[in-house]
């Protein structure tokens, strides 16, 4: 074995580690943060989450982005700072085309979710209502893949939602 060889691979690999942690305290000193990353107002530390349906896809991952921001979730109005009210939670697929044998072909998810946040009797945000739709096609002979993917579309679009809505959170005066 070349002794140079060792010494420089050694070398390059002490640079690029180096080099990553310069890049990270590059980025941590100048106040970047991941998306969606930004801390919650005070008047959210200890809200109170009114769902309309807890087991939808944007209730749990809601939750989850919640506590994940260091919100210390409430089990009761009572004691909480503010509420957040999601009033509407919903998926509705619509038929964009059709075979000539009058079967679809390409379906449009569309989720929507409104919410509030109310702090005691002061509303702290008026009702936010937040759509996003996405397509997909569907193959009568690839029948459950095709549900499956539908699956994927919407988790992925309550992610979407709960990103926009965590961002309109932190922006909250």
């Amino acid at each position: 074995m070349n002794p140079d060889a060792s010494f420089g691979s050694r070398t390059f690999a002490g640079m690029a580690r180096g080099a990553a942690l310069m890049g990270v305290l590059l980025c941590a000193g100048c106040g970047f943060r991941l998306a969606g990353s930004g801390p919650l107002p005070t008047a959210l530390a200890h809200p109170y989450l009114e769902l309309k349906d807890p087991y939808t896809d944007f209730s749990r991952e809601f939750e989850r982005q919640l506590s994940g921001a260091g919100a210390k979730l409430q089990s009761a109005r009572d004691g909480a700072s503010a509420t957040i009210e999601v009033t509407k939670d919903l998926v509705k697929q619509t038929t964009l085309a059709v075979s000539a044998n009058n079967i679809p072909t390409l379906y449009e998810l569309t989720y929507s979710v409104t919410f509030a946040v109310h702090g005691g009797a002061k509303e702290l945000m008026a009702p936010q209502t937040i759509n996003v739709s996405k397509d997909y096609s569907f193959e009568e002979n690839a029948l459950l893949a095709k549900e499956h993917e539908a699956d994927i579309l919407r988790a992925q679009m309550a992610r979407d939602l709960v990103a926009i809505a965590m961002h309109r959170l932190a922006n909250l005066k």
